[in-house]
């Protein structure tokens, strides 16, 4: 008996082969969603006319934003060419590390030279990576010192919780945003350039090596009065959008994070838009965004500078004039408290009036009150060449000489104040107009005086700290992590329970559905869909007893299947 022919054996290899290949199709097939469905889902709303917050749902929690960080390079790239840096004819130089960027990309050769107007349409209209990172590296240099000043300019947009560690926003550790966030950066494209922003309604654009189709084109095409303004797709970040519609004097700005496909991203953002629309205000105060305020960080490095000084001792006084000292060059003026008092006490003497005929005791008399600015002192205080004269040791006589009138200041170097009624020193009542903050010494005075005999102050330090030393280095930043949850409930366990759905996708339809309707009595409720082995289970958690009760009455009103979840 004859066996199977080489046509027949070659025709079954064909068939199993076919039959393996439609089974890893399918296989792949199934698995992609299942994959895609784990993005964690965000969304925002805002008018954009006012950047008033419409609605909002995990919108602080940082996830993957994909391509939608492109929309920052936008931002650098229209911010250089306004401020003169570069301009739309500057050719850029693709590097070997910018042509090896994965799709979407526009087709750049290392060592190509492009213009800067090319590249921004390749990235706002095809989204592709390697023109992104071209662009990167060519205003900062390498795209890791341009993810930094992207990073500086989220700050200074008010975008709190952003970081970028490139410039095409494929997958990175420390790369995240937040559905607020990248709202937020919407509207700055639409306010601060708009002379560029009709480049995010363009369904096709030339951009020098070849003609590029838009990403958005579908929803541009399908929703009534959209204008922009970025996709993006990543495994890990699912299907993203951020857009911009129109109608009548309204606009409106959202994001959708997480999206289980374009369709679904699509319909998503078509109810949020719509339920924008409906809740904003016909006619409202427009309230454009203040300019960024950018932040210039200069690290100073303060050195450590000491004067030092050589100790002071204690003055000696004598009644006889002696040779005047030889100048010795100082950086510190010093004056010290015995050179104030010995000066004191002189000008208090050659202030005095003569004894009184009367015969009363000049021990006895008392000190009057000194009338500032009066007399023939006035003008000692406001005199600049007294000033000078008192602060330089070499102007200064040594305590005792009477060859030459110094101008001390008496609060200088901690001196001691004046006494009020001191009977021990001898003095008599000073003329009327002496000066309360500088006296002039002119001749010498008796050794009984009480201030000449006081003790010399005690010995000062001999090293006088200027500055201080270095600051210590900065600390390291503390480490971010991307989160696929929104924060907690704050303790409250109560919630609401809209029923079981047969596909994640439904409940997922029915909590967004529910969240715009009701907004108002969820308050800051999370949405989960809890995998049961009855279904998928659409709930809103992280609600008190009584807003429970009270948004499970409202849903209940509308012919809404609604349960309390308790704790």
């Amino acid at each position: 008996m004859n066996g199977p022919s080489e046509a027949e054996e070659t025709g079954t290899v064909s068939r199993i082969t076919r039959k393996v290949r439609l089974g890893l199709m399918i296989l792949f097939a199934w698995a992609l969603p299942m994959a895609v469905a784990a993005a964690p889902f965000a969304a925002f709303v805002m008018d954009a006319r006012t950047g008033q917050e419409i609605y909002a749902q995990n919108a602080d929690t940082r996830l993957h934003p994909a391509s939608l960080t492109k929309m920052m390079t936008l931002y650098m790239a229209f911010s250089a060419v306004e401020r003169g840096q570069v301009r739309l004819d500057s050719k850029f130089l693709v590097s070997s590390h910018a042509a090896a960027q994965p799709p979407s990309r526009l087709g750049l050769k290392p060592g190509q030279r492009i213009e800067l107007r090319y590249l921004i349409r390749a990235a706002a209209v095809k989204s592709a990576n390697d023109a992104a990172t071209v662009i990167g590296e060519g205003l900062a240099g390498s795209e890791a010192k341009f993810a930094a000043q992207m990073t500086q300019m989220a700050r200074a947009l008010g975008m709190r919780n952003t970081h970028f560690r490139n410039a095409n926003g494929l997958t990175a550790e420390g790369h995240y945003s937040t559905a607020r966030d990248m709202t937020v950066l919407g509207r700055r494209l639409f306010y601060d350039f708009p002379q560029y922003y009709s480049i995010f309604s363009r369904r096709s654009a030339d951009a020098g090596i070849a003609t590029v189709a838009s990403t958005n084109k579908r929803f541009l095409d399908s929703y009534e009065g959209a204008d922009g303004i970025k996709t993006g797709y990543t495994r890990a970040a699912g299907f993203n959008l951020t857009a911009s519609a129109k109608r009548g004097s309204k606009r409106i700005i959202a994001t959708v994070l997480g999206g289980t496909s374009t369709a679904h991203r699509n319909q998503v953002m078509a109810q949020l838009l719509d339920a924008g629309f409906g809740k904003a205000p016909t006619r409202v105060r427009e309230v454009k965004p203040a300019p960024p305020q950018l932040v210039a960080e200069k690290k100073v490095r303060r050195t450590v500078q000491v004067a030092r000084t050589e100790p002071q001792q204690a003055a000696t006084v004598r009644l006889a004039s002696s040779d005047r000292p030889v100048a010795r060059a100082s950086t510190v003026a010093v004056v010290t408290p015995a050179a104030i008092s010995a000066a004191v006490s002189r000008a208090q003497a050659a202030a005095a009036p003569a004894p009184a005929r009367s015969g009363s005791s000049l021990a006895a008399s008392a000190r009057p009150a000194r009338k500032p600015g009066t007399g023939q002192f006035a003008n000692v205080a406001t005199d600049p060449e007294l000033l000078a004269r008192a602060a330089r040791p070499e102007a200064r006589p040594e305590e005792g000489d009477a060859s030459e009138p110094a101008a001390v200041p008496v609060n200088a170097v901690r001196p001691a104040p004046a006494p009020r009624d001191d009977r021990s020193a001898g003095l008599s009542a000073p003329a009327a107009g002496s000066p309360s903050l500088f006296v002039q010494a002119t001749q010498p005075q008796p050794e009984s005086m009480a201030l000449l005999a006081s003790p010399a102050p005690a010995q000062r330090s001999e090293t006088i700290i200027l500055a201080s030393l270095d600051p210590e280095e900065d600390a390291a930043p503390a480490p971010t992590e991307t989160v696929a949850r929104g924060s907690d409930s704050g303790g409250k366990g109560w919630g609401v329970s809209l029923g079981l759905f047969r596909s994640q996708y439904e409940a997922e339809q029915m909590l967004l559905k529910t969240a715009l309707q009701e907004s108002g009595a969820l308050g800051s409720a999370l949405s989960r869909v809890a995998n049961t082995k009855r279904g998928f289970e659409a709930n809103f958690v992280g609600m008190n007893r009584e807003t429970a009760e009270l948004a499970c009455g409202r849903i209940a009103a509308r012919q809404q299947s609604c349960r309390v979840l308790g704790p």
